[in-house]
């Protein structure tokens, strides 16, 4: 079955997808499915690594009403890149790392409108989590205006992990979150930097938090109690562009 906008259907198609490598956000597998095909799909998902969901018949065909055959894969809008490979590229080509790790935000225009703004500051890489986060889509990169395809994204499978990895390499770990002490005018982005934006109702993980080196708090002088994350986003990040170029 032919594929469509952002996603793929059919058993054949899905298949021939994960065997050439194709970045696949995640596939929808109708329950009770059986049968050879379905069997061939589950041993090449078996080493592909891909978040795999069981669902009504009626989910997959509110995405589409073509023979689908119970499955449904949403392609990703670009292609995901190694952290370590371009964290290392950065370093190489003797730039100051300045990286944007996105902690849980799961709006899918906030990712787009977060890295369109990236992009301009001049951000080296835009660090994702595999699970829990928005997918990368063609909505998303509307609203980036091409950024997306223009600046390095690295999905990763553990955020803690990969946060830790950054600052094991040397980058001051900046959290953006109403409960530093510091306001983000006090903070230093000169050095090889990475700030962290937390989803609009959490904020930043507690657990990612504990190993931060500095938090960054944007003062709120009016009575809602938080900028939108993309907002926030543009005000740390051209902070750190206005002190990189002072």
């Amino acid at each position: 079955m032919a594929g469509k906008g952002d996603f793929l259907f059919g058993l054949h198609s899905v298949i021939e997808a994960i065997r050439s490598g194709k970045e696949i956000e995640k596939i929808l597998i109708k329950k009770g499915l059986k049968g050879e095909l379905f069997d061939e799909l589950m041993q090449e998902l078996e080493s592909a690594d891909i978040v795999t969901q069981y669902v009504p018949m009626e989910r997959l065909n509110r995405v589409t009403r073509k023979n689908h055959q119970g499955v449904v894969a949403f392609v990703s809008a670009v292609t995901y890149q190694n952290l370590e490979d371009v964290l290392i590229g950065i370093f190489e080509d003797a730039k100051i790392p300045l990286v944007l790790v996105l902690d849980g935000i799961t709006d899918i225009r906030n990712m787009g409108a977060i890295a369109r703004t990236a992009e301009c500051a001049g951000v080296n890489m835009i660090i994702i989590p595999e699970k829990g986060g928005a997918p990368i889509n063609a909505d998303a990169v509307k609203t980036s205006a091409g950024a997306l395809h223009n600046i390095p994204v690295c999905r990763v499978k553990n955020l803690f992990k990969s946060v830790e990895y950054l600052k094991n390499s040397g980058l001051n770990i900046v959290a953006a979150t109403e409960k530093a002490d510091d306001d983000y005018t006090s903070v230093d982005y000169t050095g090889p930097t990475a700030i962290i934006m937390g989803a609009e109702d959490k904020g930043v993980s507690a657990q990612i938090s504990k190993i931060c080196d500095t938090g960054a708090k944007i003062p709120i002088l009016g009575t809602i109690s938080s900028l939108n994350v993309s907002v926030a986003a543009g005000v740390l990040l051209y902070e750190a562009v206005k002190q990189r170029q002072n």
